[in-house]
């Protein structure tokens, strides 16, 4: 009987600080956050509120840690960023080295134009033949160049077709004169040449080739080297007025 009626003391005392401790709660979630007006409610609180635990709170470590990561950051900052003068430093090697590039580099000069004038005569035999040899030849040589090629008037158009069919730029004079004189014929033909290079102010090295000609490719390239040729020699041997 004495130990049951220990048990149903302890039950009780259980349950009353159960339910008080129920009130209690029941009250704080209503409580102000502030200071609290009654002094009761204060000394229950501290009667029955856990003793203070002690716990360890690593400052220190973790003031360390984060001036270890922040000298990191500074480090990888400093490394991203380089400063002005490293970077007009670059710029200044970067613009020797295209100095020095375009130095090696050699200046292109355009070349200058050839002009290669062909007197044709209808009397020769083996005039398309020769034209078509020499046409072979100019081929080779490398442009600008230009081809004029100057016959009598006739009624076969031979050497128009020859002309077309072998992708030179040229042009084809004709004249209506004639001539019983092969000299002056030639004479002629070169005038008509040279008056047509003068209305169309084309500028280059005119050179007169004929058909029977055989020329080294070398030859044209030391045209193009010509700086001054005097045109007292043109008016001299032919009558362009």
């Amino acid at each position: 009987m004495e130990r049951s009626k220990k048990r149903v003391q302890l039950w009780k005392k259980a349950i009353v600080h159960f339910s008080l401790c129920f009130v209690m709660g029941f009250f704080t979630g209503f409580a102000p956050t502030g200071k609290t007006s009654s002094p009761a409610f204060s000394t229950i609180m501290q009667k029955y509120a856990p003793e203070p635990v002690e716990t360890f709170q690593p400052e220190i470590k973790i003031q360390a840690k984060t001036n270890v990561d922040r000298s990191l950051v500074d480090e990888t900052e400093t490394l991203q960023e380089p400063s002005a003068t490293m970077v007009d430093d670059k710029e200044l090697e970067r613009a020797k080295s295209v100095d020095i590039d375009e130095e090696k580099e050699p200046k292109l000069t355009p070349k200058r134009l050839v002009i290669i004038v062909t007197p044709t005569n209808k009397r020769d035999k083996f005039q398309n033949v020769f034209l078509r040899r020499l046409a072979n030849t100019i081929k080779l040589v490398s442009p600008p160049l230009l081809w004029i090629v100057v016959e009598g008037k006739s009624d076969s158009d031979e050497v128009s077709r020859i002309l077309r069919k072998t992708g030179i730029m040229y042009r084809h004079l004709v004249f209506k004169e004639n001539f019983t004189d092969p000299e002056a014929e030639l004479d002629h033909q070169r005038n008509v040449a040279l008056k047509h290079i003068e209305q169309h102010r084309l500028s280059g090295i005119v050179h007169f080739a004929g058909l029977s000609n055989v020329y080294d490719l070398g030859f044209f390239d030391e045209l193009r080297d010509i700086e001054y040729v005097k045109f007292s020699f043109f008016l001299s041997h032919f009558d362009i007025s």
